[in-house]
C-alpha cells in the first residue's frame, strides 16, 4: 500500500463537526478558539463566524465537544459536517459564494435562543392524547362557526 492510501484511509477515520454558539453564550468564537487550542488534541480547528470546525479522529473531537459544552451547556451546540475544513467542494473561498448548507444553519441559529432557554428553565411536560369528540359535539363547533 502507498502512503497516498494509508492517508486516504485515515481520512476516511476522522470527522468534521462544527460547534455552533448559541445568542447567548458565554465565549466568543475567538475564546471557543483560544479553548480549543489549549486543549492540545490533535485536531485541526477552524475558526468561523458561528463558532468552529474540528476535524480529526471520531474519539478525539468527541472529547474536545464534551470538554468545551462543559463551559457553557445550554449555549454550545455541536453537528456533524461532512466535509473537512477547506474542502474546496464547500469552501467559500473556492466557490466564490455562501457554501450550500449556510443558509439552513442561519435559520437553525435564529431558533437556538429558545433552545438556550428550554435547556436552562427546563419544565415538565407530559403528553396526553386528545380525546375524540362526538359528531355531534363536532356539528355544534362547525355551526357556531358558521354564525
Amino acid at each position: 500500500m502507498s502512503p497516498e492510501n494509508n492517508q486516504e484511509s485515515s481520512e476516511d477515520d476522522k470527522v468534521t463537526r462544527m460547534i455552533v454558539l448559541g445568542p447567548k453564550a458565554q465565549l466568543s468564537s475567538s475564546e471557543l478558539v483560544g479553548k480549543l487550542h489549549m486543549l492540545e488534541l490533535p485536531l485541526t480547528i477552524k475558526s468561523t463566524c458561528y463558532g468552529a470546525l474540528i476535524h480529526g479522529n471520531e474519539e478525539v473531537v468527541m472529547d474536545a465537544i464534551k470538554k468545551i459544552r462543559d463551559l457553557d451547556p445550554s449555549n454550545i451546540f455541536t453537528k456533524d459536517r461532512g466535509f473537512p475544513p477547506g474542502d474546496p467542494r464547500r469552501c467559500r473561498a473556492k466557490r466564490g459564494a455562501a457554501r450550500e448548507g449556510f443558509h439552513q444553519l442561519e435559520k437553525e441559529y435564529e431558533l437556538l435562543e429558545y433552545v438556550c432557554d428550554a435547556l436552562e428553565n427546563p419544565e415538565k411536560v407530559s403528553l396526553k392524547k386528545p380525546e375524540k369528540i362526538s359528531p355531534e359535539d363536532f356539528r355544534k363547533v362547525v355551526q357556531e362557526c358558521e354564525k
